[in-house]
């Protein structure tokens, strides 16, 4: 899956169809490639044994010309797309791209901004690094698209950081990932990207004080070992700092591990340091082959997931095919950035029913076909799409700032006019120049049947007996 067969671009449409640009491996082809010291020098040499080094000759060439800084036409803005349509955590990229979609849907059937349609340029990445990092160079240099929005995870956003910097002068800035990392929050990348959603930091650091003030001190870590499942672990470390405790036991995995996995090693390390939580820290379907295994091999404690998870995936692949499925997601506890998905007091709740509905989004046919014999059932409403959702509403509103003639070297300015916006969540979005993440609140959610509910009593769900 690391992305050594050709990936294509398609461009999503208002009308629900799809334009299919050149084979991205074709065009790479065409390229010549730089030599390790360069790359080194231009400090980039991780993708210098990557497939995809050859399209950095182009993007060397071409920074040296005078920047399109406008990068718009006349009846449109090209937002560029590189996330997960594929491999076990399809389901993000997709859900995420579906809840956006609608808005964006909605906004294009209603005039558009300022007279311009948005338009989706989406690249397959299938949450692999060195693919992103081919579909983030194609979509700055060929396709010269307006803005970078809705990747999907720790691991390719990370690598794609070097690009921005290293291209400043095309000021391309990546919008809302699908990531609370703290890379794109920090120097010296955080100036290239802006957040919407709350940090693991501050997800972390939630879970570790509730479980503490219940009496549940001793807390273990499962991780995906990579820079998301790291910042992940970093966070909890912290958290339990300021308690004066530690992590008491952890144990990995390998990303992309299917849910089909043994997790029988990952459990049975834990349960040897008998912790009183895990905090888990990966994608879906190998957090759902922990919960299953540490259900099955006796590990009867919390076990709590962030939200880059995709709580009803988790929980849809844990439950399948199980005859007691209750049993294996009443230990289950979730941090979210977003509300309650279900909350119909909240205005945008109301409406990202209602255009969900009317639009019913779905992936470009060709996408859809990179999982042939896998397909990926959407879900009706969820976690995921509503971020997805509240993600295009503000990225719009930035972007209606910008006005008639909307170009990149102004969406600064824009984004930081952004003060106490009224996203209709209960909690208003705010950008400054110091602090260039947008919502800072956490919630918590429990597996009540077929869906997660909001936690409000830590104590009579999870406290120590």
């Amino acid at each position: 899956m690391a992305g050594r067969r050709d990936r294509t671009v398609f461009e999503a449409r208002p009308d629900g169809g799809t334009a299919t640009a050149a084979s991205s491996a074709e065009a790479l082809r065409s390229s010549n490639p730089l030599t390790r010291r360069s790359l080194l020098r231009s400090g980039l040499a991780a993708l210098a044994a990557a497939p995809w080094a050859n399209p950095l000759a182009a993007s060397s060439r071409s920074s040296r010309r005078r920047p399109r800084i406008a990068a718009t036409q006349d009846d449109q803005i090209v937002l560029g797309v590189s996330a997960a349509f594929s491999g076990p955590s399809r389901g993000l990229g997709t859900e995420l791209y579906r809840g956006a979609q609608a808005y964006f849907s909605y906004v294009n059937d209603t005039g558009g901004v300022n007279g311009r349609r948005i338009v989706l340029k989406l690249y397959d990445d299938g949450y692999q690094p060195d693919a992103c990092v081919a579909n983030t160079l194609r979509l700055m240099q060929e396709d010269n698209v307006f803005l970078l929005f809705g990747y999907v995870g720790t691991p390719t956003v990370t690598r794609v950081l070097p690009l921005l910097k290293r291209f400043r002068d095309r000021r391309v800035y990546l919008f809302f990932p699908f990531t609370g990392a703290e890379p794109q929050r920090e120097p010296p990348y955080g100036e290239f990207a802006f957040n919407l959603r709350a940090s693991y930091r501050q997800e972390t650091a939630g879970l570790v004080d509730n479980f503490v003030s219940i009496g549940r001190r001793r807390v273990a870590v499962f991780y995906q070992i990579d820079a998301y499942g790291r910042s992940g672990w970093a966070g909890v470390r912290e958290a339990l700092a300021r308690h004066g405790e530690t992590i008491v036991g952890e144990a990995t995995y390998s990303r992309g591990t299917p849910f089909g996995a043994s997790m029988r090693r990952q459990v049975d390390i834990l349960k040897a340091v008998s912790p009183d939580a895990v905090i888990c820290i990966g994608a879906y379907a190998a957090c759902a082959a922990f919960a299953r295994d540490a259900v099955d091999l006796g590990l009867h404690v919390p076990v709590a997931n962030l939200s880059f998870v995709g709580s009803e995936n988790l929980q849809r692949t844990v439950r399948e095919r199980r005859g007691n499925p209750d049993s294996y997601t009443r230990f289950l506890v979730n941090s979210q950035v977003v509300p309650a998905y279900d909350n119909a007091s909240l205005p945008a709740v109301n409406e990202y029913h209602r255009l969900m509905f009317r639009y019913d989004p779905q992936l470009p046919d060709d996408l859809q076909l990179l999982t042939e014999g896998d397909s990926y059932q959407p879900l009706a409403r969820g976690f995921v799409s509503l971020e997805g959702f509240l993600n295009a509403k503000v990225i719009t509103e930035i972007l209606r700032r910008l006005g008639g003639r909307p170009d990149r070297s102004r969406l600064e300015q824009a984004v930081f006019s952004v003060r106490n916006f009224p996203l209709g969540i209960g909690e208003p979005v705010s950008f400054r120049p110091d602090r260039r993440q947008g919502m800072q609140r956490v919630y918590y959610t429990v597996a009540d049947g077929s869906h997660f509910a909001l936690l409000r009593d830590w104590e009579a769900r999870f406290g120590m007996s």
